[in-house]
């Protein structure tokens, strides 16, 4: 099956050359009522993380770039959703209380939001604690290079994005003289639904066979905030320092967002106490078997 990918003038292209196809590999955990949980393994490789100053978007957060080892491990497919958060939030509690019901877009199989980074460890803890699995957050390094699966370019579809794949803002917005586009590159400008959307909503997948990772809702990593990549690990371990209300990353941008922030290389940030985020949810990983 040929991936979609898009080319600076915002059309389609039907077939991609030299891109390798792969079948992606699943594995379904069943977290009980009717709810199931997908996880797609992720090959191990070596890749450029960052971005050249030459994108558009580009901050100077995003270099310098660095070449990053990834071991394989397993990613969800979707972000988690509102079904699988209230099915694990119904678990004992660990260290800290879950709302099973946060979010403030209604919908079974929409993204979770309005959830902080400290309820998405505790999630995590009882997920891991129930299956068997060690799940957790996807450390920075493995959410760039699952994004990617193997492109360069600032999104794993192309070099421009658009509304018909992914849920951002897709119109301009006009702040005294300054204009925020809706449109990147030579893209064209779309739709500004104002809320998530249901997590398999557009059926494109990136080659390793993961689906919203552009837009929808931001991702929390497991790392804190570093300024830039100087002195960044060469794999894809947790960049961790001794700051422990540091701010988190966030990666992929939202529904809210704009093109260039949902970038593969775009980093966010926020307090990992913020639970009052209508854009913020979380993707899974857990290690390879």
């Amino acid at each position: 099956m040929a991936i979609p990918q898009i080319s600076n003038q915002g059309q389609p292209i039907r077939f991609i050359v030299k891109r390798k196809q792969r079948q992606a590999q699943y594995f379904s955990e069943d977290l009980g009522h009717g709810v199931t949980l997908e996880m797609v393994a992720i090959p191990g490789g070596t890749f450029l993380m960052g971005s050249l100053e030459t994108e558009e978007g580009h901050r100077d957060n995003e270099s310098p770039q660095h070449w990053v080892t990834v071991q394989p491990f397993f990613m969800g497919k979707y972000p988690v959703t509102q079904a699988q958060w209230r099915t694990v939030a119904n678990l004992p509690q660990l260290n800290q209380k879950l709302d099973p019901d946060p979010s403030g877009f209604k919908g079974a199989n929409r993204p979770v939001e309005l959830v902080s980074w400290y309820e998405a460890v505790e999630y995590v803890k009882r997920l891991s604690q129930y299956t068997g699995r060690d799940y957790r957050l996807p450390s920075e390094a493995e959410w760039e290079y699952a994004c990617r699966a193997g492109t360069t370019t600032p999104f794993h579809f192309g070099e421009t994005i658009t509304t018909g794949y992914a849920n951002y803002r897709g119109t301009d917005r006009h702040i005294g003289e300054t204009v925020y586009r809706g449109s990147y590159g030579h893209g064209f400008k779309g739709e500004y639904r104002q809320q998530t959307t249901p997590v398999d909503k557009f059926g494109v997948a990136n080659a390793f066979g993961l689906y919203d990772m552009h837009g929808n809702v931001w991702e929390w990593c497991a790392d804190p905030w570093h300024d830039n990549y100087a002195d960044a690990p060469t794999d894809s371990r947790v960049w961790e320092d001794n700051n422990t209300n540091h701010y988190r990353l966030l990666r992929g941008g939202s529904w809210s967002s704009y093109p260039s922030h949902c970038r593969c290389a775009y980093r966010g940030g926020n307090k990992p106490d913020n639970g009052g985020v209508s854009s913020i949810g979380f993707r899974l990983v857990c290690s390879a078997a």
